[in-house]
């Protein structure tokens, strides 16, 4: 069967067309970007407008590629970005631009809810956190969670709220967009934090919104990632080039899928994801949280089970701040001057394969040059929007290919710190799949295994990994198997990396300075970004 997956990212979409058989095939696939505003008061936004415009042109272009019809197309399926706050009337119009999940507006709307109490864990109300924890083993612990925004559009933007009909989330905006149908994916009810995981009380849960003033009403009824959304309406059929009534599924959130695109779908299977952010995960049959640590366990496309979950806010955007800072300019290491092409996903490949290529030239340790990957604050393991990216001991001698190593090392340090922190809670795996658009690198992919001392596999496609997840849950949906049975059934491991144990030493030692890097600087980013 063929299967169409929009994979939705920070700034830019994939679309997808799968053939799912007795394996998973990307047949075609068209990229295209839209902007992320990001604004002086915190703020970051995007716009529906260009979402679709990128959808229509990215699915037509895949039939230009071959010879599969749009009749041919089975089902398809959002892949998104999460946390977003999408607000749109009766007839799902947005009614403002979309909120990203970078937004950090609502710090002001964060202290007067949270910041109040006697007793504070991690900053927050400690009775209000338990009460969230009792709930759903989580709690909006962070001024980028969606209720804030949420309620930084009801203090400023008072008859822009007034209107609002639904509260949805990227992929549930697209999803309605395509289906007429406004609803929200399970697991991205979960990311609001307003929902309810204990058995048998699945759904909103009326206490939260209560305590967080969220207007029930405001709430979509909620469908499963797997389930029928609806059909593709005439109009949206028009838009797209496909077949009006093509079956439209759940989807939902990037996290939700990555795993099942990697095949870590038992629990205890830990993957790496590095695309324009980065995660450590977990799969789980429980829930688990480390309130201090910014961690717990979010829902997956399968109900009763979870992916324990610790992100990085800027991974691969830190290769590409580097590309475009260190990399390309009169004196640059990309010698050759490439011009940068229309299509983003080749114009990366080929930087990153040729900057892998000069990397790998520089010893590890990037002779003692330390990077931090905050360039747009931290969440995990310590909460802090003024947290920035440093080079740290320059000298002299200290050449680009130096600081580009450092750059993807420093990523690596970070993601070793997640890893360390996960593995406090739960057992996490030896071998890890790593995937995302990071994972193309042999060099990255053993630089990861020297860090974190652990055997790194990758699978086919890796960059594709989220997509083919959301596929193989549109297949699961259509044939109405079990999606976990048929990732670990299709997706293998194709390479393998362990770790250098000639290189441990010098990681080891870079590592500790840079954990310590965020201690010893966290008041001078408040004195410079707070």
């Amino acid at each position: 069967m063929h299967v169409i997956v929009y994979d939705f990212g920070t700034s830019s979409l994939k679309t997808c067309l799968f053939d799912i058989g007795s394996e998973i095939c990307l047949v075609a696939a068209s990229t295209a970007s839209y902007g992320l505003y990001v604004l002086e008061n915190g703020g970051a936004e995007q716009d529906v407008q260009e979402w679709w415009q990128a959808v229509c042109a990215t699915t037509k272009r895949l039939f230009e590629k071959t010879g599969v019809t749009p009749e041919q197309v089975s089902g398809l399926a959002f892949c998104s970005q999460m946390q977003g706050v999408v607000l749109v009337d009766e007839r799902g119009r947005a009614l403002r631009r979309p909120m990203s999940y970078m937004d950090q507006r609502g710090t002001r709307e964060f202290a007067e809810c949270m910041g109040k109490g006697i007793v504070k864990v991690s900053g927050c109300s400690l009775y209000k956190l338990a009460r969230n924890l009792r709930v759903n083993y989580a709690g909006s612990t962070s001024v980028k969670d969606p209720v804030w925004k949420y309620k930084w559009v009801e203090n400023n933007e008072p008859e822009v709220f007034e209107r609002v009909h639904k509260w949805l989330d990227v992929g549930d905006y697209l999803t309605s967009r395509c289906t007429g149908r406004i609803a929200r994916t399970a697991d991205t009810a979960f990311a609001t934090f307003l929902y309810d995981t204990r058995p048998g009380r699945e759904g909103w849960n009326e206490g939260l919104l209560k305590m967080y003033g969220v207007r029930p009403e405001h709430l979509p009824p909620i469908i499963e990632c797997t389930d029928l959304a609806g059909e593709l309406t005439e109009e949206a059929a028009c838009d797209l080039g496909l077949a009006a009534g093509t079956p439209v599924f759940g989807g939902g959130g990037d996290t939700t899928f990555v795993n099942i695109g990697a095949g870590c779908t038992r629990p205890g299977d830990t993957h790496v994801y590095v695309g324009t952010s980065g995660w450590v995960s977990t799969f789980l049959d429980h829930q688990k949280v480390d309130i201090n640590a910014m961690i717990t366990g979010v829902l997956s496309a399968k109900r009763g089970y979870f992916n324990y979950y610790a992100e990085l806010e800027t991974a691969g955007k830190c290769f590409e701040w580097a590309i475009e800072h260190l990399a390309l300019d009169e004196v640059g290491v990309y010698l050759e001057q490439a011009t940068v092409a229309d299509d983003v996903e080749s114009t990366y490949t080929s930087l990153y394969d040729y900057l892998s290529d000069e990397v790998d030239k520089v010893p590890p340790g990037s002779n003692g040059v330390v990077f931090t990957p905050w360039l747009h604050g931290n969440r995990c393991p310590f909460e802090d929007s003024a947290a920035a990216g440093m080079f740290f001991n320059l000298r002299l001698g200290t050449s680009k290919r130096e600081m580009i190593r450092a750059v993807i090392e420093g990523v690596c340090y970070h993601l070793r710190w997640l890893l360390e922190c996960e593995s406090r809670k739960v057992k996490t795996s030896d071998p890890i799949r790593f995937v995302g658009g990071g994972a193309l690198s042999p060099v990255a992919c053993q630089m990861l295994a020297d860090i974190t001392g652990r055997t790194i596999e990758t699978v086919s496609g890796p960059q594709q990994a989220g997509a083919a997840g959301a596929a193989l849950a549109v297949a699961a949906g259509i044939q109405g198997v079990e999606v976990l049975d048929l990732a670990k059934q299709l997706v293998k491991a194709d390479c393998a990396y362990t770790p250098n144990s000639a290189n441990a030493a010098v990681h080891e030692r870079n590592y500790k300075v840079f954990k310590r890097l965020y201690k010893a600087n966290a008041e001078n980013f408040r004195e410079l970004n707070g």
